[in-house]
């Protein structure tokens, strides 16, 4: 027994169990480190002060509850998309759909500029600096779960494989948000927390952005042709299997039609969006850091689009309709995030919305469409279980009150140290910082205030210590257990944790030696705004 236990192949453990295994050492933490938290005195000041320690020991069973409970928004986000997304491939819109655009697309081969390119990496390459831009200008986010459902399906259509279409929405957004010029929950929340005006020294941080998307982009394409060529080099082969016997069905199988509901779906929709444009237009405007456009067009516009398109699907097949929805989704989606600061709510009810009219025009019944909606969030329910057990390492480390301390100690390391030295040092403290504490919002709060005023002292740039704090806050969302979105859209995308680590730990790496050589200039050279 105890040979066979011995030569018993090693296997690399589950998402779930180092996700649990890290909240036992966080727990086994607060035993030996300090307790202490930043206390806001009188005149605004953070002041931190040691306090008695909470050693953790059966919390780490209630740490899952009490992640749930805070990430609540995000479980029922994933459940209402898996759900509504479920109901789509059950139509099979979202099979017609991606064929007859992969269809449109190979046409343009004819072209010689478009051959020479080829078509598929002109598609992934705009994706992903379409999503970087996303994350830039309104710091897209937890959206990308949604996104990512789409994206998948149309990188395995292409040749490629899971990672792809998760890097193309989720790498794509969550880089533009580290190196963003306009995104409002970084540099807007830390510039103001350091007293600089809002969204100043934009033209060094467009350049930033421009080579980390570049970085990002070439780093997707040499492994997406790497796919390509051989697709069992994708350590998602096997399991990428789902998509492939689930989503890529034999497309010419699938019959156009058309039927009575579809109808009522559409006048449904259309009512649904008159009502919205009548009573909301006027409050439009598009947010792009601090300024603001007024765009009462911009709803009229989109609900004509709508009605031709969805008129035009029709007149073709169910197919196309239920596709013209699940674009538009994704339009109002957009619309609601840049012009009316929409978030998870808001977001929730447009894909509910989609689950109930697509099952309507695919002529179900109403018990039909919920038994189709539930089977859709049973089979999504591991993504949303994962999101609460890995928000269980932040309660550990919050009750244990730890976090501050570990902290503290960081900051107290840049007492003495030159302006390069200082700067590098703020730079790995929010690195590391990231790995315990993903809100953007929360360490700009606890850090601006302290790393700030300390960058006047040694002669260092405010705006340097912003940067630091962007690129800081942004890299490690990509690997960190402790990131809900991530967990979330690995969950979605059925990628175990341990094997994402093992694909993107050198694209992370890569991501803070190139962000360490952008916060170098901003010492050494006279920059615009800085």
């Amino acid at each position: 027994m105890a040979g066979r236990f011995l030569g018993r192949k090693f296997e690399f453990p589950n998402t779930y169990v180092i996700v649990f295994t890290v909240i036992l050492i966080c727990a086994a933490a607060t035993w030996f480190v300090p307790g202490g938290e930043y206390i806001r005195s009188g005149n605004g000041e953070l002041i931190y002060t040691q306090t008695e320690s909470a050693p953790q020991t059966w919390q780490v069973f209630t740490a899952l509850y009490k992640g749930f409970e805070k990430q609540a928004g995000i479980i029922v986000f994933i459940l209402i998309v898996g759900g509504a997304l479920w109901m789509i491939n059950s139509t099979k819109a979202l099979d017609a759909g991606i064929a007859a655009f992969l269809e449109k697309a190979k046409a343009l081969e004819r072209f010689a500029i478009f051959r020479a390119a080829g078509v598929d990496n002109i598609i992934l390459v705009a994706m992903t600096i379409m999503f970087s831009i996303f994350g830039s200008i309104f710091g897209m986010s937890e959206e990308c779960i949604a996104f990512v459902a789409i994206s998948i399906p149309l990188a395995i259509s292409m040749g490629y494989d899971s990672i792809v279409g998760v890097g193309m929405v989720y790498l794509g957004a969550h880089v533009g948000f580290a190196g963003a010029f306009l995104n409002p929950f970084t540099v807007g929340v830390a510039q103001e927390m350091a007293e600089l005006p809002l969204f100043s020294g934009m033209g060094y941080r467009l350049v930033c952005w421009g080579i980390l998307t570049i970085f990002l982009t070439v780093f997707i394409l040499v492994y997406a042709s790497r796919i390509k060529k051989n697709p069992q080099r994708s350590p998602m082969y096997e399991a990428d299997g789902f998509w492939r016997g689930k989503i890529l069905t034999d497309t010419k199988s699938i019959r156009p039609y058309k039927n009575k509901s579809s109808w009522l779906s559409f006048a449904l929709a259309m009512i649904s969006i008159l009502l919205f444009t009548i009573f909301y237009s006027g409050e439009c405007s598009i947010k792009l850091g601090s300024t603001s456009y007024d765009a009462v067009w911009l709803m009229p516009a989109t609900a004509v689009a709508f009605a031709l398109l969805s008129v035009a699907a029709l007149r073709k097949s169910v197919h196309f309709y239920i596709v013209t929805l699940l674009v538009f989704t994704i339009v109002y989606l957009i619309i609601g995030a840049i012009c009316f600061g929409w978030y998870i709510p808001e977001i929730s009810a447009l894909f509910l919305a989609l689950a109930i009219l697509s099952g309507i025009a695919s002529g179900n019944g109403a018990n039909s469409i919920v038994n189709e909606f539930l089977a859709g969030a049973k089979d999504i329910f591991s993504a949303a279980f994962i999101v609460g057990l890995a928000s269980g390492i932040i309660i550990i480390l919050q009750d244990g009150k730890i976090i501050d301390t570990i902290l503290h100690s960081m900051e107290s390391s840049l007492e003495g140290a030159g302006r390069l030295s200082s700067l590098s040092l703020m730079y790995g403290i929010q690195t590391f910082m990231n790995l315990f504490i993903p809100s953007a919002t929360a360490k700009a709060a606890i850090t601006m205030p302290i790393m700030a005023p300390f960058s006047d002292i040694i002669g260092l740039s405010r705006q340097a210590t912003v940067l630091a704090f962007q690129f800081g806050d942004g890299f490690t969302n990509m690997i960190t257990p402790t990131s809900g979105v991530l967990m979330a859209v690995l969950g979605m995308a059925r990628i175990p944790y341990s094997k994402w680590v093992k694909w993107a730990w050198k694209f992370i790496l890569g991501l803070i030696i190139i962000g360490f050589l952008l916060l170098v200039p901003t010492v050494l050279v006279d920059i615009k705004g800085f």
